[in-house]
């Protein structure tokens, strides 16, 4: 199975488990683009991202740039210019909670994916806080992440997935309370 093939599966089952199944379905179709998939196949090492690479070559990821602009799940998908500042600085955008979710799930399986033997339930969350990200995100949705990061870390997959889906379960009730059409993705 090829790394993007088993990394959108373990996505998938991860958003099954969440209750987000269309999510889970159609998450990362970008990455079958000629402009994905081609720099995957290029760059291509097994132990981390061929963007890294193609970045490293380059000093830019024709991959990523196409990437985060199509899917909702990345944080960078949802920066944009601080309209309080009015300085021209970006700062992140609140995500909806089910993004949030399906980004815990991404980050999941990639851990999983890329660690292979070496991966543990406080993998996802040692990456995050190594990673600079986390400072582009807007304030609810690091809280949000943290809490899902955090209890994988503490508490494991089954109990953490569980409360994602109860979570989601609550969220879909609230927006239709609110009378919002529910997307969700």
């Amino acid at each position: 199975m090829t790394t993007i093939n088993q990394h959108k599966y373990e996505v998938g089952k991860n958003c099954f488990k969440c209750g987000l199944y269309k999510q889970g379905l159609l998450h990362d179709l970008s990455k079958y683009s000629w402009t994905e998939f081609s720099v995957g196949a290029k760059y291509f090492q097994g132990n981390r991202s061929p963007n890294e690479a193609e970045r490293e070559e380059k000093g830019y990821t024709s991959s990523w740039l196409h990437h985060k602009g199509r899917n909702k799940h990345h944080l960078e998908y949802w920066l944009d210019y601080d309209l309080e500042k009015k300085d021209g600085s970006v700062v992140g955008m609140k995500m909806p909670d089910n993004y949030i979710v399906e980004m815990f799930c991404d980050r999941v399986a990639a851990s999983k994916i890329y660690l292979k033997e070496n991966y543990n339930d406080s993998s996802a969350l040692n990456y995050y806080l190594n990673g600079k990200s986390k400072y582009l995100l807007h304030p609810y949705t690091k809280k949000q992440l943290e809490k899902l990061l955090y209890m994988l870390a503490e508490k494991g997959e089954e109990k953490t997935f569980a409360y994602a889906k109860a979570y989601m379960k609550a969220y879909r009730k609230y927006l239709r309370r609110k009378g919002q059409k529910i997307i969700l993705f």
